[in-house]
């Protein structure tokens, strides 16, 4: 009997297994996934009730379009081998692709949500576009339809425009490199927009625009960015990235550029709001001066001088009219008092006359010499005239008439009601 070494068994379990096994299709579920820093990756496939260890090395890891997470499932080509030091066998995968989707499809969904979670695609972050742009670059192919779209419509709308065009691959191998390449450089060209632009293709010839690297240059850009790819149903990683998203080439420009005939039409419309508006104002302003000016003159020297002349004017009038009416109203009366003074001046004499005659008569009737002295006597004491009134009971008076004087005493007093 033929005795093997254990390296010539694990050779001949090698050979038969990779002859037998040479290409294999296996669906299960992705578990204890590895990432080497060589760029392997090492798992684990399993169903319900086995596994196998599976190894994809770096060359086919990068071709890759999404991302192995743990418990996915997935559909592998690949081959088996079996690692002799070990004598261990396991799949070498030359492609996975996600269990019924699209590998296309995932990475699209990981990357998204990704960029989403790190604030990619927050509305405050997004610049806002030029409203009159003087330079603008587009980056695209030179030899696509979409460049002459988008100058068809540039050449149409706005021809101020200076447009400086940056030709990359937009699809294929070393496509995302150049775009990305031309994004950051234009970026620093103090352009008033970029353009990213491509027409329409399938999910394959657009990948670029999915690409991480190109949606972390968008994200990076000082510079407003319009993201143009594909058709209006296409939606990319750069269009939710990019401060705006157009549905095609041409849609961007028309959302870039002013419309020169919509502003010629608005130029009109403003010269003649402006005119009405100039006309309004100087039609008050005139008002305004024709105001000052007749304010001015009611208060001007020369027109206060005047107002006082008229016054002074009014004032004389106005005296001499008092002075005529006194001294007709003084004629009149010294007429009526030169007729009248006769009159008077008898009257007077004749009330004169009475006045003394009557004075006379009362003189003559209370003269003490003319007038009868019986019953009556003049009271004094020590020489003076006093009131009867002023003596008291006891006191000494003198009681004189016209031929008698006598002494008396007040012997009692009593007052005559």
């Amino acid at each position: 009997m033929h005795t093997l070494s254990v390296s010539g068994l694990n050779e001949q379990i090698k050979t038969l297994l990779e002859t037998s096994f040479e290409r294999v299709f296996v669906e299960g579920e992705l578990s204890r996934i590895t990432f080497h820093n060589s760029g392997h990756i090492y798992f684990t496939l399993k169903d319900s009730s086995s596994a196998i260890s599976g190894v994809m090395f770096r060359g086919n890891a990068s071709k890759l379009k999404f991302r192995l997470e743990e418990g996915m499932k997935v559909l592998i080509d690949g081959a088996i081998t079996l690692y002799k030091p070990r004598g261990s066998y396991q799949i070498n995968c030359f492609s996975i692709e996600p269990a019924g989707q699209g590998a296309l499809s995932l990475a699209y969904e990981q990357l998204k949500e990704k960029l989403s979670a790190q604030g990619y695609f927050a509305p405050e972050i997004k610049k806002q576009l030029p409203l009159f742009p003087k330079r603008v670059a587009l980056i695209t192919s030179a030899t696509g339809a979409a460049l002459q779209d988008m100058l068809r419509v540039a050449n149409k709308r706005y021809r101020l425009l200076e447009i400086d065009i940056y030709d990359v691959l937009v699809q294929g191998e070393g496509s995302a490199a150049q775009i990305v390449n031309a994004l950051e450089y234009a970026d620093t060209q103090n352009y008033d927009a970029i353009v990213l632009s491509r027409g329409g293709g399938s999910i394959e010839d657009l990948w670029s625009f999915n690409e991480e690297s190109v949606a972390d240059a968008i994200f990076r850009a000082s510079t407003p960015i319009i993201s143009a790819i594909g058709h209006e149903i296409d939606y990319l990683i750069s269009d939710f990235v990019a401060d705006v998203r157009a549905a095609t080439p041409s849609a961007a420009m028309e959302i870039l550029l002013p419309d020169t005939n919509e502003l010629y039409l608005s130029l009109d419309s403003l010269s003649n709001q402006y005119t009405q508006i100039m006309e309004q104002k100087l039609s008050r302003k005139a008002q305004e001066l024709h105001h000052l000016q007749n304010s001015f003159e009611q208060h001007s020297v020369e027109k206060k001088m005047e107002q006082n002349l008229q016054e002074i004017q009014r004032l004389k009038e106005q005296l001499s009219r008092s002075i005529d009416f006194k001294l007709q109203n003084a004629t009149q009366e010294l007429e009526q008092l030169k007729q009248n003074f006769p009159y008077a001046i008898d009257s007077l004499i004749n009330l004169a006359q009475n006045q003394l005659s009557s004075l006379q008569k009362m003189l003559e009737s209370n003269h003490p010499k003319l007038k009868t002295k019986k019953g009556f006597a003049q009271i004094s004491q020590n020489s003076h005239v006093v009131d009867i009134d002023t003596l008291k009971v006891d006191d000494i008076f003198e009681a004189q008439s016209q031929e008698y004087s006598i002494v008396a005493k007040v012997l009692k007093k009593e007052k005559i009601l």
